[in-house]
């Protein structure tokens, strides 16, 4: 990978730079530059050479006057926008995870599963150049997709970026050596059936994040991780987001928020032999029967599954983008990537 990446630039607008061009309405749209290139809408043309040259956050006009502001698009945009195969983690998430695990540069990370490579993304950036980020993923499709995402984002494979396909309790022996991982960051159904070989690879004091969607899973992978004995008390937490409308005197909470995602748990690994003080807390319920463990079980968590065809589709369309990005090869297919049609993220009415 280059000094700076593809999706990190900044400055004038170069050929191979992707654009985000946003219409009078809201509608967004992006385009990769490519000098005698032409942006073509069913409002007029747009010269890609009328882009080249010009600052990051520039107004232009096609050739019926209308105008389009061009900004490049931020890393949020871009994991918004990009083919999935599995769901992504949004950037709401995404920030809590690099701040709850602590993410550092030349921090060693694991992570699985790699799903679309949203994450990934993420981890790469805050890690930097000087950091490894170490992936694992169960499904090959999956990982394809992932690879040509974030060799799209930066224009070519990050060095410092591996994926391993295989289940995570039986490759990451071979893969990290024994306290060798400053942070692990779980995105799994059942992370509680990884916690030998984690707790092995990670460094005491380092930082174990599990990203969760249920409340089931939460409780069993806490429940899990005070039986080894080998970390602190797991904390757990989740993120909303609520914007507001500010126009004038107009000043209210939108009607629709960014509600629950996912769960994060955090726990630090001991030093070996160590045994964790007995915290006071009043008595609860923590027996659970076998019937119990079975609700808990990743076939009754109901996992969304993507068809076939659809995930086909994904792999083609993340493929073609990726070859485009690492040759610099910018064909047609890159204009019209349209944002507004792109996956947008889950909402909760209130009221």
């Amino acid at each position: 990978m280059s000094e700076q990446s593809r999706g990190e630039r900044s400055g004038p607008f170069l050929v191979g730079d992707r654009v985000q061009l946003t219409g009078p309405k809201g509608r967004m749209h992006t385009i990769t530059l490519e000098s005698g290139k032409m942006f073509h809408t069913h409002k007029g043309l747009l010269a890609h050479d009328d882009l080249i040259g010009r600052p990051d956050g520039s107004v232009v006009k096609n050739q019926v006057g209308i105008e389009y502001l061009a900004l490049r698009p931020l890393l949020s945009d871009f994991v918004m926008s990009m083919p999935r195969g599995a769901a992504i983690v949004y950037p709401k998430d995404a920030a809590q995870i690099l701040a709850q695990a602590d993410i550092f540069p030349g921090a060693t990370v694991v992570e699985a599963g790699v799903g679309s490579g949203a994450l990934s993304l993420w981890l790469l950036r805050a890690i930097g150049p000087a950091g490894r980020l170490l992936s694992f993923e169960r499904r090959e499709d999956f990982a394809s997709v992932a690879r040509d995402n974030v060799a799209t984002f930066h224009g070519a494979d990050p060095e410092n970026w591996s994926i391993t396909l295989g289940d995570l309790a039986e490759v990451l022996p071979d893969v990290a050596p024994e306290a060798s991982a400053d942070r692990v960051v779980l995105d799994m159904l059942a992370p509680w059936e990884c916690l030998d070989a984690v707790s092995t690879a990670l460094k005491p004091g380092g930082v174990l994040l599990c990203y969760i969607a249920t409340a089931t899973q939460l409780s069993r992978v806490a429940e899990a991780i005070r039986a080894t004995g080998q970390y602190t008390e797991p904390q757990s937490s989740e993120t909303m987001v609520r914007g507001w409308h500010v126009q004038g005197l107009a000043v209210r909470p939108d009607h629709r928020m960014i509600a629950h995602t996912g769960f994060l748990l955090t726990a630090r690994r001991l030093a070996p032999d160590t045994i964790l003080p007995e915290l006071k807390r009043r008595p609860s319920k923590t027996e659970f029967s076998d019937e119990d463990v079975e609700a808990w079980t990743p076939g009754a968590l109901g996992e969304r599954q993507v068809s076939d065809k659809a995930l086909r589709r994904r792999v083609r369309a993340a493929d073609a983008a990726a070859t485009r990005s690492r040759d610099g090869d910018h064909g047609s297919a890159s204009d019209g990537d349209d944002l507004a049609d792109a996956p947008t993220e889950p909402s909760t009415e209130v009221e």
